[in-house]
């Protein structure tokens, strides 16, 4: 029989070969027959930066790139596909860097669902600048650097399933590995080490222990929102890890212990703009009750915030931002800080743009400022398109403050302007 079966087998492979191929050709010709012309787009960009003063702990360059974007998107009946890569040669680190930013493919198999998986950028809730239940990877490093402001919302590995009813709207994101925030870590911006007690930077890159196991140390996402007359209210809840380093293990390595958080926010038409309110209450389970030496207290975080248009192309937002520790008699007993941080700290922050010429002329200006921490940081920039395809572009990331061990005040060394060139294709 076993015979039998190997003849019957090479018969239909010597007999049959051309039918096989013409049938598979068929199947590829039909199959590349649903999807749309593929649509291919990107930009050739050249930054360069320096910082405004010396910092003995990094080089007095900040930025010296030139990177390569390219992306491609396709469609058929019953899905989308999009990829978008960055290829960036570094002056700073000395190293050609590629990075997939996007390659997903979203579905809407039903009226009431649809589901997008892949690497993508994700955001939700209702903060600019500032990000309460919105525990997506961010790209700090990016920001204070001067690249462009689409570099703050790092990519992930995500699946992403909505479900839309008349009650509510659901989105669940489930990510199967860790994905922390681009911290600051000493390579390209100098900071406050509380480990050494002083600024340190590209010599003395932070030691982490991040969690990086496959579907064992995974994060999920969740958003339930609707809108009742016209204004969004919405519930969130997180469960994974804090996102930049929270703690310290016995190896003096910056750890990220296991975070829930659970929030919620309201947006929507106040006088002739748009007001918004989000509170969110990081739960450190591995500190609760703030007992754990190691490890950041659980802490509730707070956000109003309102935006109007000024005057013809122009806009503006002010929000206040409030961080309460929790337990804080115990963070005091129990952590013995040298260095200790307020109960309570307050930040407030602008975000303002101008358009002229046509529009092809873009001011703008983000600001923060903490009346706690006695610190602030400005990032003006402008924008010039000279053409359909070339945009040049300059601006400044300004730190000032009264202590070095504070957020922006440990980053005073590291104020610099930058440029920039941009030809799109």
């Amino acid at each position: 029989m076993v015979w039998l079966l190997v003849l019957a087998a090479l018969l239909v492979v010597m007999a049959g070969p051309a039918s096989a191929e013409e049938s598979r050709d068929n199947w590829l010709e039909s199959f590349s027959e649903q999807f749309a012309p593929l649509e291919f787009n990107g930009f050739v960009e050249a930054r360069a930066g320096a910082r405004i003063q010396q910092d003995p702990e990094e080089k007095q360059i900040s930025m010296a790139e030139v990177r390569l974007q390219g992306e491609l998107f396709t469609y058929t009946d019953w899905a989308d596909f999009k990829y978008k890569g960055d290829l960036r040669v570094d002056g700073v680190t000395n190293r050609i860097v590629y990075e997939t930013r996007e390659l997903w493919m979203f579905s809407r198999p039903t009226d009431f669902m649809d589901i997008k998986f892949g690497r993508q950028v994700l955001t939700w809730g209702t903060g600019g600048l500032v990000f309460l239940n919105d525990l997506f990877p961010k790209d700090w490093r990016s920001f204070f650097m001067g690249r462009d402001a689409e570099y703050l919302k790092a990519p992930c590995n995500s699946a992403k399933v909505s479900f839309f009813t008349e009650l509510a709207n659901l989105d669940l994101v489930y990510t199967p590995k860790f994905e922390p925030d681009r911290y600051i870590d000493g390579e390209y911006i100098s900071y406050f080490s509380g480990l050494e007690d002083r600024l340190v930077g590209r010599d003395n890159i932070l030691d982490t222990d991040e969690p990086d196991e496959w579907f064992e140390n995974d994060e999920f996402s969740a958003r339930i929102y609707k809108n009742i007359n016209n204004y969004e209210l919405a519930l969130y809840g997180y469960w994974g890890y804090w996102k930049k380093p929270a703690g310290m293990n016995s190896d003096d390595e910056a750890t990220f212990p296991a975070l829930n958080v659970y929030g919620a926010s309201i947006r929507g038409q106040v006088g002739p703009g748009i007001g918004n309110m989000e509170v969110a209450w990081y739960d450190s389970t591995k500190s609760r009750g703030g007992t754990n030496a190691q490890v950041d207290n659980s802490e509730i975080r707070y956000l109003v915030g309102y935006a109007q248009e000024l005057w013809t192309d122009s806009n503006c937002e002010v929000q206040y931002y409030i961080e309460q520790m929790l337990d804080y008699g115990n963070y005091l007993d129990v952590h013995k800080p040298k260095h200790p941080k307020d109960e309570f700290r307050h930040v407030i922050t602008m975000q303002f743009t101008q358009q002229l010429m046509n529009q092809n002329l873009t001011l703008s200006l983000d600001g923060y400022y903490s009346p706690s921490d006695e610190d602030a940081y400005l990032r003006p920039g402008l924008q010039y398109k000279v053409s359909d395809r070339m945009t040049v572009g300059c601006g400044a990331n300004i730190f000032v403050g009264a202590h070095e061990q504070t957020f922006f005040g440990q980053f005073t060394n590291n104020s610099n302007v930058y440029s920039s060139i941009r030809y799109s294709f």
